[in-house]
């Protein structure tokens, strides 16, 4: 086949992603190259109960600058606060279950196995759901059964009221974040430059893990390379 003949299969593949998750358009990726610097159960179907403060009032991730700190509870109503991790990498993955993008990335594409790989070497994953009640992929057991369907054995974290989330800025699901030993945000934005999630249809003919390159500076002690991206997926789920 030609890549001539590719391009309106391709087309196709990604417009239907996009009808399942509630027809938001991804957004296509626009590289900037920068040298900045579970505890109790919550019934089943309901949400995990929210701390009372999940974010400092006002806090605002910049790269480059401390990254906000904020405790939010994951499935199982164990609070994990993202100072906890001080000293070592963490990446926090913006999750929505039923996002076509997401499934589409944990199932084939670059997520599939990001989490369980890094882990090998210290790196700390967190997957973080912003979506309000009621909105798409919401909800304690929603969530346990993405993690089951995506193998996944890192925290979900719930951000009902959304505040961590904007905080943080975050826009799509998959959204990726990188802050590194010293608590510093030193990446954001996509996983990858296949806007289909899939992996198979990488802008420029090769597929890069901007995450992956992340990781692998900081790892290095260099200043990350490509440290914000545009990121591509399902709108965030927040509430009004």
């Amino acid at each position: 086949m030609t890549h001539t003949s590719l391009v309106p299969v391709l087309a196709v593949a990604v417009s239907l992603a996009t009808a399942g998750c509630n027809n938001e358009k991804s957004a296509t990726l626009e590289p900037k190259t920068t040298s900045a610097p579970s505890g109790t159960s919550a019934p089943s179907g309901t949400s995990a109960p929210q701390s009372q403060v999940a974010v400092a009032p006002g806090a605002r991730a910049e790269l480059g600058k401390p990254a906000p700190d904020f405790t939010l509870k994951d499935l199982d109503g164990k609070e994990v606060s993202l100072a906890s991790f001080k000293g070592k990498t963490v990446v926090l993955e913006w999750f929505n279950p039923g996002c076509p993008f997401v499934k589409n990335a944990h199932t084939k594409g670059s997520l599939k196995e990001a989490a369980s790989l890094h882990a090998k070497s210290g790196v700390v994953w967190l997957a973080v759901n912003s979506g309000a009640a009621g909105k798409q992929g919401h909800g304690v057991e929603a969530n346990r059964a993405g993690a089951k369907t995506f193998a996944m054995s890192h925290p979900i974290l719930l951000d009902e009221t959304g505040a961590v989330g904007k905080a943080y800025g975050a826009t799509n699901t998959p959204h990726l974040f990188v802050v590194d030993a010293k608590g510093t945000l030193v990446y954001r934005g996509a996983v990858d430059n296949s806007p289909d999630g899939e992996g198979q249809s990488p802008e420029n003919g090769k597929l890069v893990s901007y995450v992956d390159a992340a990781l692998a500076d900081v790892a290095a002690g260099r200043p990350v390379a490509t440290a914000e991206t545009k990121a591509y997926g399902c709108g965030v789920k927040y509430g009004m």
